[in-house]
């Protein structure tokens, strides 16, 4: 009775329940012995055995959902919150979470896309490398041996991914918006020493010719009616100078297929053999858009002055055709390239900046941009929404 008193309080509970079982079974078989009764409960004791089994198999897969759910939201809601300023030290920890995880110690990140270790993906289907989470005893996601586990991974380094990538472009935002108040600044100064230096010195020097003559007490000879004559024609000239560099005028008189080959016969005029394909369906549209994407070529055009070698052929083309792809404009020369070295990166901060400010023209009308330098010149394109 002392073993059936084991078995009922539970210590040793498989044992003790296959000794009660042999008990029960000596008393149902009329004292029998012990020997027949444990005959009688080995089916009973097979089955709760196997019971017993599945329970831990099915206790384990608990534990282990749980553990990924726990990586999956504590890292989800950390890189939520992450900024400019405080991701470095919460991808960190990403990274030793997914080591424990794991079973190491250690995880580090690395934002080489070469480096190795599991990789971390960009946003997107393009199976971009942006960086890695560096474990020891794991090189790439094929090295964990559970598929849920490997799933759970390939999802937290996506999380990571888009994470980075975000912060990135937050970044490169704040850095082209104060580029863009920084240039805002030069203008004005270009304006106001332009006014300063040519407007004015002209106008100071037409008004002291005319209080010259008042104060004389003469009526004007011929020659002085002439001379000041040429000073304000002079003025004028310099006052439309300044307008033109503050907005184009041809825009708002004439459109944008104007002011495109505006932009062709003023670098023509310097040696570069330009061909200016504009559609036929191309129309007037909204002040914006248009304003947009003569800025984007008049960039493009300055770069081709500065990087292009010297004269060469030059295409600016605006396409917008009804049956066709989305609009775009496209501005192309055949000379040496930019600074990039036919890579398609530009390698100087003034070249960079000048392609981020025409993405971002683009992307204010809801377009984008691509830049492509190889050995024959530079290409940009500027796809866009078709304008109502």
């Amino acid at each position: 009775m002392k073993q059936i008193g084991n078995w009922n309080s539970g210590k040793n509970w498989p044992d003790g329940w296959l000794r009660g079982l042999g008990w029960m079974a000596y008393a149902q078989g009329g004292g029998r012995g012990i020997r027949a009764g444990m005959e009688q409960g080995a089916p009973a004791l097979a089955l709760q055995v196997e019971t017993v089994a599945e329970l831990r198999e099915l206790y384990r897969a608990a534990e282990a959902r749980a553990a990924r759910m726990r990586l999956m939201s504590t890292s989800g809601r950390q890189l939520a919150l992450a900024e400019p300023g405080t991701a470095g030290p919460i991808l960190d920890g990403c990274a030793e979470r997914l080591a424990y995880f794991l079973g190491s110690r250690k995880g580090t990140v690395s934002h080489d896309p070469a480096a190795p270790g599991l990789p971390i993906p960009a946003p997107g289907s393009g199976n971009r490398k942006i960086g890695a989470v560096q474990i020891e005893g794991f090189s790439a996601l094929d090295d964990i041996a559970d598929p849920e586990d490997r799933e759970a991974c390939r999802l937290h380094l996506e999380m990571m991914g888009a994470t980075i990538d975000r912060i990135d472009r937050e970044q490169r935002l704040e850095f082209v918006v104060g580029r863009l108040f920084t240039a805002q600044e030069e203008e004005r100064r270009r304006v106001s020493h332009e006014l300063h230096d040519g407007v004015a010195q002209t106008a100071t020097a037409l008004a002291r010719m005319l209080e010259g003559a008042s104060t004389g007490g003469r009526d004007l000879e011929a020659a002085d009616r002439g001379r000041l004559a040429a000073i304000a024609r002079e003025l004028v000239g310099e006052l439309r100078a300044v307008i033109r560099g503050l907005r184009p005028t041809i825009l708002d008189d004439l459109g944008l297929a104007a002011g495109l080959h505006s932009l062709g016969e003023g670098i023509e005029a310097e040696g570069y053999r330009v061909t200016v394909r504009i559609d036929s369906d191309v129309a007037a549209w909204p002040s914006h858009v248009e304003t947009a994407l003569f800025r984007v070529a008049q960039e493009a055009v300055t770069n081709i002055r500065k990087h292009a070698g010297g004269p060469c052929a030059v295409t600016i083309e605006l396409s917008a055709r009804k049956d066709g792809p989305l609009p775009f404009l496209r501005v192309a020369d055949g000379g040496r390239g930019a600074a990039a070295g036919g890579s398609g990166v530009p390698s100087g901060p003034r070249e960079r900046f000048g392609i981020d400010v025409m993405r971002e023209r683009m992307a204010s009308i809801g377009g984008a941009l691509d830049w492509q330098a190889g050995p024959a010149g530079v290409t940009v394109t500027a796809s866009f929404p078709r304008p109502e």
